[in-house]
């Protein structure tokens, strides 16, 4: 027998106990900082000021100009050609600006709230009600405008398949405190999933175990969770051994980093199907957060996904990920302007602006991210369908940041006076995520993975962290 049969030999007999301590160390780095078992984690790089992060994804690309970036130039020139000086060098998405493209004013209504001043329309009452608590960034940009691949941009920091997302990166990079939830977590809401779908929250060439975990509002938390009829907890918990034990002599033999996800898969949905429905049973609530959310229990919606967020991040999960969708506003049916965009700012208003009052009166906001945004903005110019409505732009959108190291109250860059182009500390998608690591205590420049024979992060070879919105 040469050595490499004895040593075969060897772990085939032994891969139970060795098995055993490997689950034992597996298990013992869920919590806290990720597990050394796990390829390439590590530490923070320096003490981060935010511990989670809440990401609002408004997926379609909500209209800035309706909302946040007020232009009063852009509606005293309403029905008017675009200055050509503004043409020069511009291509636009889906629209041929030399033909009879005229300007298109904001019909809400702009105020400034707060003690900082902010402004925000009518459309967003409840949003105006903590806007300092809030930092505005109206210069962020993005490289691509087709709806999926701009998802993947803002998720990913390429709008090609195969990156990890940023819940991936962070909770590969810092673990979760989460015993028995996934640190990295997914609701969605609205009328069908985002465009891309399970790409926008994957782990790309990072193992498995760090994609997200979609969560359904109501009902099962995930399908096909609970035991089938018949079997107990006891006989479930055999079989789970079972498997486990079977699946630790195969990790222990070949090493293979996606067995180990595998093992973990097995041990957290068993524990989930106690915890997950703990999470969405909202009789613990008191009426006045119901209230202050504006939550039915027993109906899915945004403001219920937003409540269940503060509950994860609670309970220790480390980025949770709400989509609310159709945000589009072409002027198309179910597009318009007029219409079905007042209808998604009142379906998200009242949750966003609860998210972060609930999570200031816990404690929690000054360790919490809270980040509002979607993967575009919408132009100054008006498009006619059915209605006018305005087209997808990547030259110049809000976002907003609360929390979590963010200074409060403050309004950060800024676009002309159209809202054509970022022309004020313009903040790409690449800084904008460097800033987000920087506020988890990550180097965005020395957080890498390698694969295929290159390190490769989440903010590319570009970034800068925007120092000028911290604390």
């Amino acid at each position: 027998m040469n050595l490499d049969q004895t040593r075969r030999h060897f772990f085939s007999r032994c891969s139970m106990g060795l098995g055993s301590i490997a689950l034992g160390s597996m298990m013992a780095g869920t919590k806290g900082l990720a597990s050394s078992t796990s390829s390439g984690a590590r530490k923070p790089h320096y003490a981060p000021k935010a511990k989670n992060v809440i990401f609002l994804f408004m997926a379609g690309g909500p209209s800035q100009l309706e909302l946040f970036d007020y232009k009063p130039r852009l509606t005293e020139l309403h029905g008017q050609p675009i200055p050509q000086s503004y043409l020069e060098g511009k291509r636009f998405a889906f629209m041929d600006s030399s033909h009879g493209v005229k300007l298109l004013g904001s019909k809400p209504t702009f105020k400034q709230h707060g003690q900082s001043g902010a402004w925000v329309s009518d459309l967003l009452p409840f949003t105006a009600g903590v806007a300092d608590e809030l930092c505005f960034v109206k210069s962020c940009a993005a490289d691509l405008f087709n709806h999926a691949p701009a998802k993947l941009f803002m998720n990913t920091g390429s709008g090609q398949f195969g990156r990890p997302s940023m819940g991936s990166w962070v909770t590969y990079g810092l673990g979760s405190e989460a015993d028995d939830l996934p640190g990295f977590v997914v609701l969605q809401s609205g009328p069908r999933g985002p465009r891309g779908g399970a790409v926008n929250w994957a782990s790309g060439f990072l193992p498995t175990t760090y994609q997200g975990v979609p969560l359904r509002g109501v009902g099962e938390p995930i399908l096909n969770l609970s035991s089938p009829k018949n079997i107990s907890h006891a006989d479930q918990r055999v079989a789970i051994d079972a498997i486990r034990d079977l699946n630790l002599a195969r990790l222990v033999e070949t090493g293979d980093a996606e067995i180990q996800t595998r093992i973990n898969a097995y041990e957290m949905a068993y524990r989930m199907q106690t915890s997950a429905p703990e999470l969405i049973d909202l009789q613990g609530e008191s009426k006045a957060t119901l209230d202050l959310y504006g939550v039915d229990p027993s109906q899915p919606s945004f403001a219920r996904n937003c409540l269940l967020a503060r509950r994860l991040v609670e309970r220790g999960s480390r980025f949770v990920q709400l989509y609310h969708t159709n945000w589009d506003s072409h002027g198309g049916p179910g597009e318009t302007l007029e219409d079905d965009f007042p209808k998604r700012c009142r379906e998200v208003d009242q949750g966003c602006a609860a998210l972060v009052r609930d999570l200031k009166a816990r404690g929690l906001l000054e360790d919490t991210l809270v980040i509002w945004g979607g993967e575009f903005g919408r132009t100054p110019m008006g498009e006619n369908r059915a209605k006018t409505g305005r087209n997808h732009h990547i030259d110049a959108f809000t976002m907003w940041f609360a929390g979590g190291g963010v200074r409060p109250g403050m309004t950060l860059g800024a676009s002309d006076e159209l809202g054509f182009n970022a022309v004020e500390n313009r903040a790409h998608v690449h800084d904008i995520h460097a800033t987000i690591l920087h506020l988890l205590g990550m180097d965005h420049e020395q957080f890498t993975f390698r694969f295929q024979g290159r390190d490769f992060r989440l903010t590319d070879v570009y970034g800068r962290v925007m120092h000028q919105m911290l604390l």
